[in-house]
């Protein structure tokens, strides 16, 4: 075993203890959440994982992205089998081990991943022109700038540089594996041995091959640097997932899996609330006993920071793939409102992103006097939502914005008595009258008197 098999074990074990570390401090993050029972239902649940996030059924509502996608998606995954041999030949110091495994089928194999890491290459350039060229809307949002944007044009063309470097690796080795042993041995010392394939040419990289020098100490050179590249970028491509919204690519099995199969427009009720309503409407209850004292300290209605939320709250901010069509459909952020459901997914992770290295360094006891509401979500946007559920149901991956907006808006009304003069009047009626309108029920039906 030589020096370079000995770097890339080190490389290999560095970059994968690197993302376990900050893979489990996302996990941490989102155990922060409040306890939520989601286990029921679970051939549901994995129909719903298979269908959406294997299946992609809700990307292709919007065809071109979501052909694009697909094609990204399942390309770059398959290529990445690849990658197997790659770790093969970097710790055993081989080269194409899968050539002498598979014999005349080494070719097709190969084929199929430059076929895919064409259309992944080429997929990948037009989603850069969508976004910076044509410039589609949802992308320009003002949660948008800065980071965000980056983040989206780093990844692709990172994909990019990636795909092309496996396949101009394979345009040289195509042209070392046809040449005379005596030459390979000549130029690369006696140490770069490959496997002949007298006459063959991989699918697409054949039209690679008239770019390259002839020289085989050159050609060996580009392929190592290619082949480093390649596997370097892979393991840091792994890394950057864990600190951008390409998270979803490991998340949205379990984000789907744990989605809420209840119909959209049906809200959760607060238990304790349920509780004293249930007594007023109880027959047999008397009137004037008070209502059972709660276990354990009070509780608090709604959410004011992110740890107020459920754990799959978080775990649906931490799978936003920040694509906007949530916000693209929103009817407030239509008007002009101040209202993205996008932005409220980002806050969110973004806050309890803040509140998990608050606590690293400080325990559990950690309170920069902070919170999700008022310093990073407002009350004009909570009270801008129409609760029409319209960015659940556009969500590719299941995520619902709406349920951290309710729960916000509770915490407003319940804690804070904070709700819009509109709503309080509405309230008000409520209580009094049994109805939203102010006329008591002894009056209600006298609208048919009058015609």
């Amino acid at each position: 075993m030589g020096l370079g098999n000995l770097l890339f074990i080190a490389i290999v074990i560095a970059a994968a203890g690197l993302f376990y570390r900050n893979l489990s401090r996302i996990i941490k993050n989102i155990k922060l959440g409040k306890e939520l029972d989601r286990s029921d239902h679970s051939s549901d649940r994995w129909k719903m994982m298979i269908r959406v996030a294997l299946g992609q059924s809700k990307m292709v509502v919007r065809p071109v992205a979501g052909v694009l996608h697909i094609l990204v998606y399942v390309g770059f995954v398959i290529i990445n089998i690849e990658i197997l041999e790659i770790i093969i030949d970097g710790i055993f110091g081989t080269h194409r081990v899968f050539a002498s495994v598979l014999g005349a089928g080494y070719k097709p194999f190969i084929d199929s991943f430059e076929l895919l890491a064409l259309l992944v290459l080429v997929s990948c350039a037009l989603f850069l022109v969508r976004r910076n060229i044509v410039r589609i809307p949802r992308f320009w949002k003002p949660e948008m700038k800065g980071w965000p944007a980056s983040d989206a044009n780093y990844i692709l063309i990172m994909e990019i540089l990636l795909m092309s470097a496996f396949l101009i690796m394979d345009a040289a080795d195509t042209v070392l594996m046809n040449m005379d042993a005596e030459t390979l041995m000549a130029a690369g010392n006696g140490k770069y041995i490959v496997p002949q394939m007298a006459g063959g040419q991989f699918v697409v990289s054949q039209y690679l091959i008239g770019m390259l020098p002839s020289n085989a100490s050159t050609l060996i050179l580009i392929e190592r640097v290619c082949w480093w590249f390649h596997i370097i970028g892979i393991l840091g491509f792994l890394n950057y997932l864990v600190i951008s919204k390409h998270l979803h690519i490991l998340l949205a099995f379990p984000n789907t899996y744990y989605s809420n199969l209840k119909d959209k427009g049906e809200f959760n009720n607060l238990a304790s609330v349920k509780k004293e309503v249930q007594l007023m409407f109880d027959p047999d209850a008397d009137p004037y006993a008070a209502p059972p004292e709660p276990e354990g300290p009070p509780e608090t209605f709604g959410a004011k920071d992110a740890t107020d939320l459920t754990w799959k709250q978080l775990l649906d901010a931490y799978t936003c793939t920040e694509c906007g069509r949530c916000t693209s459909v929103c009817p407030a952020n239509q008007t002009g409102k101040l209202l993205s459901p996008r932005k409220i997914m980002m806050d969110t992770r973004d806050r309890i992103s803040e509140i998990g290295k608050g606590r690293e360094k400080e325990g559990e006891e950690f309170n920069d006097g902070k919170s999700l509401l008022t310093d990073y979500i407002t009350p004009e946007e909570l009270w801008a939502c129409t609760s029409c559920n319209a960015c659940t149901d556009a969500c590719p991956i299941n995520i619902d914005p709406l349920s951290i907006i309710v729960d916000l808006r509770r915490y407003l009304v319940m804690e804070q008595s904070t709700a819009p003069a509109e709503l309080n009047g509405m309230f008000t009626n409520i209580e009094n009258n049994g109805a939203p309108w102010q006329f008591a029920q002894a009056d209600r039906l006298n609208w048919k008197d009058e015609s």
